[in-house]
């Protein structure tokens, strides 16, 4: 059963990573080379060299990435990862693919806009998948292992070097487009790999718990943590829960916990991402079964 399973988890893993490097090719064809964007990276690269010399952006991709992949595993002994392998190459398959699809979208605001969504779409599913699409992450790898720079600030001027080119080969204002295609996609990203959704952490410090606690338990059908705090003011021994809920919940729990315990003293925070057995409804609801 554990063989199946992992299979089964392979499998998903691989899937997630072709698919999301269907939707960062198609992002590239439909929003970002029509609109002239190079918004950093390979993609980036091969937008110029189509503009200045008409190659075929999906070969130039896989003439770049391959060799980097190559160069990455033997210099900066990067781990070899056929996801690596497959989401390199799924990119500018995808790519050459779709080169016919014309949806004439060259407002390069709205290029920059979907395009970044789409592209931090693909590449946020493709992480999820523990895969990579290769590009300059790789070149920023190489740079940190000779310079001693950091990650972040290696792959921040191998864009950003990308992003001046493009500024000298178009215009200053498709550069401004491309950085602003750069920081939608690093946000939808973030959006995507820690799947971000409108759960609330709600503490509640009380001296009521187990009333509190009846709240949580019996009118949201939740979970809680109890810590035993000291009040800074009052000096007196205090409760504080923790409670995760979610949006349509925490809206719920709110008005609850005024109308019923209004000394309670409550804050509510955005949980970008919950792990562990309990929190969906259903996990809590089986549990309880057994």
């Amino acid at each position: 059963m554990a063989i199946q399973n992992l299979k089964k988890t392979l499998v998903f893993e691989y899937i997630q990573i072709i698919l999301g490097a269907a939707l960062v090719g198609l992002a590239f064809n439909i929003f970002l080379l029509p609109s002239r964007i190079a918004a950093g990276g390979i993609s980036g690269i091969s937008t110029i060299l189509y503009e200045l010399y008409q190659f075929n952006p999906a070969y130039v991709q896989l003439f770049i990435n391959i060799p980097l992949l190559i160069l990455g595993v033997i210099v900066a002994g990067k781990d070899f990862s056929m996801k690596t392998l497959v989401g390199t190459i799924s990119v500018p398959t995808v790519i050459w693919l779709t080169a016919d699809i014309d949806l004439h979208i060259e407002n390069p605001l709205l290029a920059a806009i979907y395009g970044g969504i789409m592209i931090g779409v693909g590449l946020g599913i493709v992480y999820r998948g523990n895969g990579s699409t290769g590009g300059t992450a790789l070149i920023a790898q190489l740079v940190k292992k000779f310079t001693g720079l950091s990650s972040g600030f290696s792959q921040l001027l191998v864009d950003g070097l990308v992003v001046v080119t493009s500024a000298l080969v178009f215009d200053f204002e498709l550069a401004l487009y491309a950085l602003m295609a750069i920081y939608v996609t690093s946000k939808v990203i973030d959006f995507v790999q820690l799947q971000t959704s409108p759960t609330k952490l709600v503490l509640i410090i009380t001296d009521k718990e187990e009333e509190v606690q009846a709240i949580i338990t019996n009118e949201i059908n939740r979970g809680s943590t109890k810590i035993k705090t000291m009040g800074g003011y009052s000096n007196q021994e205090k409760t504080m829960i923790l409670c995760v809920v979610e949006q349509s919940e925490a809206v719920y729990f709110k008005k609850l916990l005024q109308a019923q315990e209004p000394t309670s003293f409550v804050i509510f925070l955005n949980a970008s991402e919950i792990l562990g057995r309990g929190f969906s409804r259903a996990q809590f609801d089986e549990e309880d079964l057994k």
